[in-house]
């Protein structure tokens, strides 16, 4: 083999294993993108929901304070998240469903028995941190607000035009969902709402009643996540 064939195979040698052995420094290593696990940045979950409010309220008729508290019943609801993820690890999720409640008087207040019942229709936007080195386990965390929306307010016993009124409140989540394959997985979640919406009604017609009604629910949910 003459000289100028040696100077060809040692060239075309070196570009095949410059690029192996670049790729190789830690340097270079991450500045190699990253391949995208997923073609779409949109997820949904649905869940089986249960949402227990931890209730008291301070309750005032015709002017005087009374000391008391009262009780909102549990629900169990399906729920609906949409999540859209801005990189591999931030993600904005929208959390929709809509619950019912009885509210009844205890304590102090529990002469008065069944007050009302109402729905409350809570959209949440959360902002979440992914952890995506664990495999198929992957966790999440996440903190947002909340605009709580009532209707249907119903008055029982002897009181009259019971109305629960709209109000804001702030949530913290935690959670993960484990991957069965690239798009379905299975999802628990739990998340604590802090609501502090205020409350009127008439007690036998003519007593005027204001409260302020601390719910600040538990919700607990379970179901199934579809990454597209």
């Amino acid at each position: 083999m003459n000289v100028s064939s040696r100077a060809a195979l040692a060239l075309v040698l070196g570009s095949v294993a410059l690029p192996a052995f670049a790729a190789d420094l830690p340097g270079l290593r991450a500045a190699a993108p990253l391949l995208a696990e997923h073609s779409s940045p949109w997820m949904i979950r649905v869940r089986g929901l249960v949402v227990a409010p931890q209730a008291s309220a301070s309750v005032s008729l015709s002017g005087s304070a009374t000391p008391g508290s009262i009780k909102a019943s549990t629900a169990v609801v399906p729920e609906l998240d949409i999540s859209y993820f801005f990189t591999r690890n931030i993600a904005a999720e929208l959390i929709l469903g809509v619950t019912p409640h009885n509210v009844k008087g205890t304590g102090a207040l529990a002469s008065l028995g069944k007050i009302g019942s109402t729905w409350l229709l809570p959209p949440t936007l959360m902002l979440q941190y992914h952890f995506t080195e664990l495999g198929a386990f992957k966790p999440y965390v996440g903190a947002g607000v909340n605009y709580t929306f009532t209707f249907s307010n119903k008055e029982a016993g002897s009181m009259t035009a019971f109305k629960v009124k709209n109000a804001p409140g702030v949530a913290l989540q935690a959670g993960f969902d484990y991957m069965l394959d690239k798009h379905w997985g299975l999802n628990f979640d739990v998340k604590k709402l802090w609501l502090r919406p205020d409350a009127t009604a008439t007690l036998s017609g003519t007593t005027p009643v204001t409260a302020k009604v601390k719910l600040d629910p538990w919700l607990i949910g379970a179901g199934v996540t579809y990454r597209f």
